[in-house]
C-alpha cells in the first residue's frame, strides 16, 4: 500500500486534536439529561421508570451472549486493518510538538471501532447543518418571496452601513435563540380558551419544560435522513472539487505556458492597479450589486431567461473570443523556447602498471587527486569502464553527440586547488600525481621508513606540496606517481520527462 498520494491534499502532520471540554466527559449518549427541571416523581412516573429499567435489563441480558463474539470480531477486524493500513501515531514520535494539557486535548490514532462510533454520533448531530442548508436554499430560490426580500433588505442595510455587522450576531442571538426559547417555556394559551385580550402575556411562572437540542435516535427515520443528506453532500463536494480543479488547473499549473503566462501578467497588472486605486473604489456599491445579482439569479424566471441568453448569445460568441485570446497570446506572449543548458564533466583515470605502461582504469566524476576525499576514505576510485556507460544527470539529456577533451587542464586544476600533481599544458593534457622523495606508493600523507634491528619502527609525515607543477620532459617521468587523469566535457539540456537513470556525470555549477 502506498504511504501517500502525490499531488493530493492530506493532513500528514499531527492528527486533528479531539478537544475534551470537560475532563470528566465520557462522550456517552446515554447519560442523563441534567438540564431538566427537578420535580417530584409520582406513582405513574415510578412505574414507567421501573418498566424501562426492566426492558433495559432484558435487552442487556439478551445481548450479553453475543457481546463476546462481537468484541472478538471487532478485535480481529481491527488487527487486520492495522496490518493493512500503516498507522502512525505522530504525536508520540514528534519531539518538537508544543506541550498541550493532556486533560483537554487528545490525538488518537486511527481505530475502526472509534471511527464507527464517531460516525454514528456525528450523523446523529449533523442534522442542524442540513436544516440550515435547506433553509438557505429555500431562501435563495425564492420559495417565499417575502423572506427573500427581507434578507435583501437586511443585506442592503449592512452594505450601506458595514458597522451593522457588529449588531447582526446579537440580533440573530435574540431573534433566533432567546425569544423562541422563552416562548417555548411560556407558551401562549390555546385558542379554545376565551380571554378578554388576544395579546401574548409574558407574566406568570413557566409552564413548559425548557427546550433542548438532542441527537436523533439511531436507526430512526431522521438518522437515515441525515445519512441521505450526508451522502448527497459528499457527492456535491466531490463534483464541485473536480469541476474547480478542471477549470483552474489548466490555466494555473503552466501545462500551457503561454496561457499561464498571460494569466500571470494580467494578475500582476491587476494587483498593481488595486494596490494603488483600491481606496478609490466604491466597495459598498460593489458588494451590494454582487449580493443582489447572486440572489436574483436564484429566481426561476431569471434562471430561464439566463439559460436562453446563454444559448442564443453567449455560446455563439464564445468561440470568436477564444480565438482572439489565442491570437493575442501567440503574438504578444513570447517565451524562451530554448531549454537550459549546462556543462557536464567526467575524468578519465589511468593507472601505471608494473611493466611501466599506462592502463585505462575507469571514468569517474572525481579527479581522484592525491588529497581527494574519495582517495583518502575508500582508496579506490568509483565510476564506470566505458564512455557509453556514462549517463546524463537526472532530468537532463545530452545536447552534443560526443565528449570533448578539455584542453585547459591548468584552469580546472587551479579551480579545484589541487596540489601534488603535475600538469601537461600541451599534448594530451594529462595531470599526473607527483611522487616525492621517500614516498611509498601505498601510503598517502604518511610514510614508513622501515624498522631497525631492535624491532622498533619509525613513521614520519610527508611534507605536503604547496602547489601543482608544470610537466617537464627532463625529470618529470621519474617523479610521476601511479595515477593520471584528464577531463572530458559534454553539454546537456533540461528535459521535461523525469529520468530515473543515475549517471556518474556531475553537473558543473
Amino acid at each position: 500500500m502506498y504511504e501517500y498520494t502525490a499531488d493530493a491534499f492530506a493532513n500528514r502532520d499531527d492528527p486533528i486534536p479531539v478537544i475534551r471540554l470537560d475532563p470528566s466527559d465520557d462522550l456517552d449518549d446515554d447519560a442523563e439529561d441534567t438540564n431538566e427541571v427537578p420535580r417530584k416523581e409520582g406513582t405513574r412516573e415510578r412505574l414507567k421508570r421501573h418498566k424501562s429499567q426492566l426492558k433495559d435489563n432484558f435487552r442487556k441480558a439478551h445481548g450479553k451472549a453475543s457481546e463476546t463474539s462481537a468484541s472478538v470480531q471487532d478485535r480481529l477486524l481491527e488487527k487486520l486493518l492495522q496490518q493493512v493500513i500503516p498507522i502512525e501515531d505522530l504525536s508520540e514520535n514528534r519531539k518538537d510538538a508544543d506541550p498541550t494539557p493532556t486533560n483537554f486535548i487528545e490525538r488518537p490514532a486511527f481505530n475502526i471501532t472509534t471511527m464507527s462510533n464517531n460516525f454514528r454520533r456525528f450523523n446523529a448531530r449533523i442534522g442542524v447543518v442540513f436544516v440550515f442548508q435547506a433553509k438557505v436554499i429555500r431562501l435563495l430560490s425564492w420559495k417565499q418571496w417575502s423572506h427573500t426580500l427581507s434578507f435583501l433588505a437586511v443585506y442592503t442595510f449592512v452594505c450601506l452601513d458595514p458597522y451593522l455587522l457588529t449588531v447582526l450576531p446579537l440580533v440573530v442571538l435574540l431573534l433566533a435563540i432567546l425569544i423562541p426559547s422563552f416562548m417555548a417555556r411560556h407558551p401562549a394559551p390555546p385558542t379554545t380558551i376565551t380571554t378578554d385580550s388576544f395579546t401574548y402575556s409574558t407574566t406568570g411562572p413557566p409552564i413548559a419544560p425548557a427546550p433542548t437540542v438532542k441527537p436523533v435516535k439511531e436507526l430512526s427515520k431522521d438518522f437515515f435522513r441525515n445519512m441521505r443528506d450526508l451522502q448527497n453532500c459528499m457527492e456535491d463536494f466531490s463534483r464541485l472539487h473536480d469541476k474547480i480543479i478542471a477549470i483552474i488547473s489548466p490555466s494555473t499549473n503552466f501545462s500551457n505556458e503561454p496561457l499561464s503566462s498571460t494569466l500571470f501578467l494580467f494578475l500582476v497588472v491587476t494587483a498593481a492597479f488595486m494596490f494603488i486605486a483600491s481606496h478609490l473604489m466604491p466597495w459598498r456599491f460593489i458588494f451590494l450589486t454582487i449580493g443582489w445579482t447572486i440572489t436574483s439569479l436564484g429566481h426561476p424566471t431569471i434562471q430561464r431567461q439566463m439559460l436562453t441568453t446563454h444559448t442564443t448569445i453567449v455560446q455563439p460568441r464564445a468561440k470568436p473570443l477564444q480565438n482572439s485570446l489565442q491570437t493575442f497570446i501567440s503574438h504578444d506572449i513570447i517565451l524562451d523556447s530554448s531549454p537550459e543548458t549546462r556543462e557536464v564533466e567526467i575524468f578519465e583515470l589511468q593507472k601505471l602498471s608494473r611493466a611501466g605502461e599506462w592502463d585505462h582504469w575507469l571514468f569517474s566524476s572525481s579527479p581522484y587527486d592525491p588529497f581527494s576525499s574519495m582517495r583518502m576514505e575508500t582508496g579506490r576510485p568509483i565510476g564506470c569502464r566505458f564512455f557509453e556507460d556514462v549517463k546524463s544527470p537526472r532530468g537532463w539529456e545530452w545536447s552534443e553527440k560526443k565528449w570533448a577533451l578539455d584542453l585547459w587542464s591548468r584552469e580546472w586544476v587551479e579551480e579545484r586547488i589541487i596540489t601534488g600533481v603535475e600538469v601537461e599544458t600541451e599534448g594530451e593534457r594529462w595531470v599526473y600525481d607527483i611522487r616525492y622523495e621517500g614516498q611509498e606508493d601505498d601510503f598517502v600523507g604518511v610514510i614508513d621508513t622501515g624498522s631497525s634491528s631492535h624491532g622498533g619502527s619509525f613513521r614520519a609525515k610527508k611534507s605536503l606540496p604547496v602547489s601543482w607543477e608544470e610537466a617537464s620532459d627532463v625529470d618529470g617521468a621519474g617523479r610521476r606517481g601511479e595515477w593520471r587523469r584528464r577531463r572530458w566535457v559534454r553539454m546537456v539540456k533540461r528535459r521535461w520527462e523525469h529520468d530515473d537513470g543515475d549517471g556518474v556525470g556531475e553537473e558543473k555549477k
